[in-house]
């Protein structure tokens, strides 16, 4: 059996942009790419505690350093600049290794930059 499980999650991350004209996807800042485990192109989920909206797309590279949280296209229609959002990915595993697996889990500030 299969099971798919979350694999990281950027939690209370904070919109920094919403450009409804372009093709589409959400931009991530590099640096909170990287310490959740999100590659450029990967689907994730996204939801909006301001408004309820959940909604899938696909991750583009911010630059690093920046905060960055873009949404992009049609998706710019399902939140305001700071609004505060939390981003999901997810991957299939066995059943096995579900039952211990430990999800990575990013919390950034208030600009979207890492605690260390």
């Amino acid at each position: 059996m299969v099971i798919e499980m979350l694999k990281s999650k950027i939690h209370r991350a904070r919109v920094t942009q919403a450009e409804l004209n372009y093709v589409g996807s959400i931009t991530i800042d590099e640096d909170l790419m990287d310490a959740a485990n999100i590659i450029a192109h990967e689907k994730v989920q996204i939801v909006n505690n301001n408004n309820g909206a959940r909604f899938e797309t696909y991750v583009i590279r911010g630059e690093r350093g920046t905060g960055t949280i873009c949404l992009n296209g049609a998706t710019a229609r399902l939140a305001q600049v700071g609004d505060i959002v939390i981003i999901m990915s997810y991957a299939y595993m066995d059943a096995q290794e579900a039952k211990t697996w430990e999800p990575i889990l990013v919390f950034p500030d208030n600009d979207n930059r890492l605690i260390k």
